[in-house]
């Protein structure tokens, strides 16, 4: 995987080994699956029951064993041409000066929101519970001291961080990991081939294993909770974006608070102007990068955690040393004991301290997790600490001062810097989220969640560091209305923790699944981690959730929208993918077609791009009757992402002969990860797909001169009782378990079939059978001779409509709202940057 160092990944992932290519592994497998995904359309004019095995060999009901495999080998598996550029091992090897760099960028992308809550937390706590004694004070402490602890601490930083899929957050890379041990994507295109990719990393049995493979088989058995999960899924992610609009609103809003400390004549609509300005700002420069961002504002943020540091030391020493008491939780007993409902009420404002905890989780794509980590431990967390009490102490001595406490409490000397320092922070802390947004989008793009939209990678050296323009202007304008809209910073505070409380309650479902199903660690602990930390959201929640008709509830409608867009998404391109597998060619029609396919093969190549991983696609037939010729081959080329960060350039492409080799007709799936840059022009694409068709080939040729070279000892002619063998590059022996050539020699001539359904009786040829050598030189001629002519690229343009007898809510759905997504998304042929000159389209309607 093209992550930080494999020793440290290893750990990361809840103890899974590291697996190299050529490794034992353990691996799920169906009952009635050969050990090797063979796919028998590849060979030569093979019997009819075997060229239609492609439509029977995914069968999800199909019971599952767990079995130990050799060294993993996929006859169908090419190297593909290292892409130069191409990062493996991202942060290793780095000399001290990039580390420190790197530390920089740490504080400033991953940091900056959970560093800018005591801006805001005591001063929402204290509107919602006003002071009445500094027993309140301690009380108040000792809650934010204990949910600092509980919440960024123990939960994300000690567990959920080690629940990263290969180095990737949030709530959609837990959904890749747990698809990837479970059959729960509700888009049926999953090969048994995936498993094999060194990427997944399967792990060995263990004691717990029983209970995980039962848990495996209720989710794979139960439609309800494969939904159920999406449904999880798609809410997290729908609440990260609605992070990502009230973060700004209210880190900038509150920062610029402070004007009115420092100045008497600033009014609260001047407050406004200011923080609307700056918000403009700070998404305007978003298209800058993360490296180059993060690297500038990485020193602001140092010195701002260490201005906390030093402001709470300052009054701790100056007004009350006695708030070190608030370590002892029986302060917080005392607080509801003597406030009750409004103590209950202010847990609202207090959990604004934990805000930015899911961004550390969800851009953790952008840096390792133990520089996470430590960095937490050891400079974020005291920083913070020292901060809440030095406002604390302040308090103790000015119970008035709670209304921006954290600017009253600053020294009158240094008020100026800190200001703005605290602002430049605040625009740290807004990308923070907005950074996380970005990651979430695109992990939900390429698991068909998300409607396709530009995608900018703004770092060269590292790939996972995105900007999506859509994605910045849309939150722009909806951070916009809502600073206006909600012109309260507490009611700002509400709605912010209604965003980041449906946040970490998915997380929590998701990692539950995570430790029963892939860490398979003791019940006892995975019963109380759920109970403790889900049960303490809950408290959380029903505190916010009681003041959400105060203005927060714009926050909640903005979630609910985005979350209806990616399940209209989501269920339309399910429907769509189905119904082509329902409509794809049969076998039986393209042996009438014959070689020619009813048509004229004109020299070229025609790469035909479809989603379907198995099967001849509907629209190849549409291209059949509408166009006077088909190019000489025929690539059926299927892009497909896998649940994993990153496939490694070696096993990127998957081809398949789907014809007889006459026809000239092949497949190839090009596998991606949803963190993987398809950043190739189109001429190196088709470089790299002719260099792994023509190594395929080879392969193929490989194995079919080892199947005549005496595997059989008898002299029958009954050779179909031989089994092809497979030499890995390791030289352990396979035995494939198919027919041997018997059944396909005498098709290794030229076909001469009529395009009509007249039988013809072909001359008998006069010329000599061709040997495997001699036929494996023509077949690379003919590749070299038809990409010399040229290489088109053959699309349907399709429109999806729901039949005439559907309910009136899907017609609603597919007619309305899916169409006009995909009429205003973007073309996934635009990612290779083909000229209109290599472009057809033909247009096709699916009836869904």
């Amino acid at each position: 995987m093209a992550e930080e160092g494999s020793s440290e990944r290893s750990e990361i992932n809840g103890g899974l080994p590291s697996m190299d290519s050529t490794e034992s592994r353990w691996v799920f497998q169906d009952e009635d699956d050969s050990e090797f995904d063979v796919d028998e359309d590849y060979d030569n004019a093979r019997h009819r029951a075997v060229l239609d095995s492609e439509d029977e060999e995914d069968d999800d009901n199909a019971e599952q064993r767990l079995i130990r495999t050799g060294p993993r080998v996929d006859s169908f598996d090419v190297e593909a041409l290292e892409v130069p550029g191409a990062q493996r091992n991202e942060y290793e090897d780095f000399s001290m000066g990039k580390k420190i760099i790197l530390a920089f960028q740490t504080l400033g992308v991953v940091f900056g929101d959970v560093g800018t809550s005591p801006l805001y937390t005591f001063s929402v706590m204290f509107s919602k519970a006003p002071i009445d004694g500094n027993e309140d004070i301690l009380g108040a402490l000792s809650l934010v001291l204990y949910t600092l602890i509980l919440i960024p601490l123990i939960k994300y930083v000690l567990v959920v961080l080690l629940a990263n899929d290969d180095g990737e957050g949030g709530t959609f890379a837990l959904y890749s990991l747990i698809c990837r041990h479970a059959k729960v994507s509700l888009l049926p295109n999953q090969l048994p081939s995936d498993a094999r990719i060194s990427s997944f990393r399967l792990k060995v049995p263990s004691p717990e294993l029983e209970r995980s493979l039962k848990i495996k088989e209720r989710l794979e058995a139960s439609l309800t909770l494969k939904k159920l999960l999406l449904t999880l899924v798609l809410a997290g992610t729908s609440m990260v974006i609605a992070d990502g609009v009230v973060t700004p609103a209210m880190s900038v809003v509150s920062a610029v608070g402070g004007l009115k400390v420092g100045v008497d004549a600033i009014n609260h609509e001047q407050v406004v102007m200011i923080s609307v300005a700056f918000i403009i700002v700070l998404f305007s420069v978003q298209k800058y990068g993360t490296s180059k961002v993060g690297l500038a504002v990485g020193p602001a943020l140092f010195i701002w955690f260490c201005s906390l540091a030093g402001i709470g030391i300052y009054n701790i020493v100056k007004y009350d040393s006695s708030v070190l008491r608030a370590f002892n939780p029986v302060y917080i007993y005392y607080f509801f004991k003597r406030n009750s409902t409004k103590a209950w009420y202010s847990l609202g404002g207090c959990l604004l301290c934990a805000t930015g905890s899911e961004a550390m989780f969800a851009d953790l794509c952008y840096f390792s997790v133990r520089s996470v980590q430590l960095t937490f431990v050891f400079l974020v967390l005291p920083c913070l600490s020292l901060g809440y009490l030095g406002q604390a102490a302040y308090l103790m001595a000015n119970q008035t001062g709670a209304d921006q406490v954290f600017f009253h409490s600053i020294p009158s000397g240094v008020f100026w810097p800190v200001f703005f320092i605290a602002n430049v922070a605040a625009l740290i802390a807004s990308r923070a989220m907005t950074t996380a947004t970005f990651s979430c989008v695109k992990q939900s793009m390429a698991l068909g969640c998300f409607p396709r939209l530009k995608i900018v990678h703004t770092s060269r050296k590292f790939m996972g560091q995105i900007y999506i323009p859509v994605i910045n202007w849309f939150l722009l304008v909806v951070c916009l209305i809502s600073v206006y809209s909600i012109s309260n910073m507490d009611e700002i505070g509400n709605a912010y923790g209604i965003a980041e409380l449906g946040v970490m309650m998915m997380t929590t479902i998701l990692v539950t699944i995570v430790m029963l199903l892939i860490w398979q660690i003791n019940i006892v602990i995975v019963l109380s981690f759920i109970t403790f930390f889900l049960g303490l959201e809950l408290v959380f929640f029903s505190s916010v959730l009681w003041s959400v008709g105060d203005g927060s509830w714009i926050i909640l409608v903005f979630a609910v929208i985005m979350f209806f867009i990616m399940s209209i998404w989501n269920y339309g391109s399910k429907l769509k993918y189905e119904t082509e597998v329902k409509q794809k060619l049969s076998m039986d029609l393209m042996r009438q077609l014959g070689s020619n396919l009813g048509t004229m093969r004109a020299p070229g190549i025609g790469l035909l791009y479809n989603e379907l991983v198995k099967g001849i696609p509907a629209i190849f037939g549409h291209f059949l009757t509408t166009l006077p010729a088909i190019h000489s081959m025929v690539i059926f080329v299927c892009i497909k992402y896998v649940p994993v960060p990153v496939v490694p350039q070696s096993e990127r492409f998957l081809f398949r002969r789907v014809c007889p080799k006459s026809y000239h007709i092949f497949r190839c799936i090009a596998r991606y990860g949803y963190k993987d840059v398809r950043k190739e022009n189109h001429q190196t694409f088709e470089q790299l797909l002719i260099e792994s068709l023509e190594k395929f080939i080879r392969r193929e040729a490989q194995e079919r001169s080892l199947e005549s070279d005496g595997d059989c000892d008898s002299d029958s002619a009954d050779e179909t009782s031989c089994s092809r063998v497979l030499i890995a590059p390791n030289g352990s022996v396979y035995s494939l378990g198919v027919p041997l050539l018997a059944d396909f020699r005498d098709t290794d001539r030229p076909t001469n079939e009529a395009s009509t359904s007249e039988e013809v009786n072909p001359a008998p040829s006069a010329d000599p059978p061709l040997t495997a050598e001699q036929s494996l030189e023509r077949e690379l001629s003919f590749i070299h001779k038809a990409k010399e002519s040229g290489v088109v690229y053959l699309l349907g343009h399709g429109d999806i409509r729901a039949r005439k007898d559907s309910w009136f809510i899907k017609k609603l759905i597919i007619n309305y709202f899916y169409a006009f997504l995909r009429k205003n998304c973007r073309r996934g042929i635009a990612n290779l940057s083909v000229p209109h000159s290599h472009l057809m389209q033909v247009g096709m309607t699916y009836m869904v």
